[in-house]
């Protein structure tokens, strides 16, 4: 009975001394994934016309409602359109627009924009990373590795598919352009059923 209370008295003070003990390296800083509750892409025909707005709506994060997410139209054939992005975070009021901190950030995040098939839409980066100032030096970045916040999209013939646009925080940079390759969490996805005509 004696030498269980010893032992036990032995592992609780041993427990507590290395619980204790003093660790004077400081820890690495965490760079928090943002909050994004509200991604609204919006699609500008070049040469006139009607402006598309995709949005994907989610006030509740990971509660048990499913995003709203909204399709203004369909794609006209043949046409080029320059898409924006905007993200805000919407648990806050005012709304907090996200976008400042994606810019401040350019080097650890990136859109990803994958078309289904059925879908004629080819899309190309307009943006890099030296577009941006960073939030750490305040200066642009050197890098050219393609960022996202603004796009084209060309579409060619009629036809329907989905369309996936995601941001990665903290990628792999360089990438083949997939999220495959990119790694990192993903902060936002959203899929949108979208017709060509």
């Amino acid at each position: 009975m004696k030498t269980s209370k010893f032992l036990f008295t032995t592992a609780v003070a041993g427990a507590l001394l290395m619980s204790c003990s003093n660790d004077d390296e400081a820890p690495d800083d965490v760079n928090e994934e943002e909050v994004i509750t509200t991604m609204t892409i919006t699609l500008v025909p070049e040469g006139g016309g009607t402006t598309v707005t995709l949005q994907t709506q989610d006030l509740d994060g990971d509660g048990p409602e499913e995003p709203d997410v909204t399709i203004s139209g369909s794609l006209s054939e043949n046409t080029t359109y320059n898409g924006s992005i905007v993200l805000l975070n919407e648990t806050e009021d005012p709304a907090e627009e996200v976008n400042e901190e994606i810019e401040g950030e350019a080097a650890e995040h990136q859109f990803f924009f994958e078309v289904g098939i059925g879908l004629n839409l080819n899309v190309a980066y307009a943006d890099d990373e030296s577009d941006y100032v960073s939030a750490e030096t305040g200066e642009n970045f050197t890098t050219t590795n393609p960022v996202g916040l603004v796009f084209t999209a060309t579409t060619t013939d009629a036809g329907t598919g989905t369309f996936t646009v995601t941001l990665r925080h903290e990628p792999t940079k360089p990438n083949d352009g997939t999220t495959g390759d990119a790694g990192g969490e993903t902060d936002i996805t959203e899929t949108f059923d979208l017709v060509v005509e």
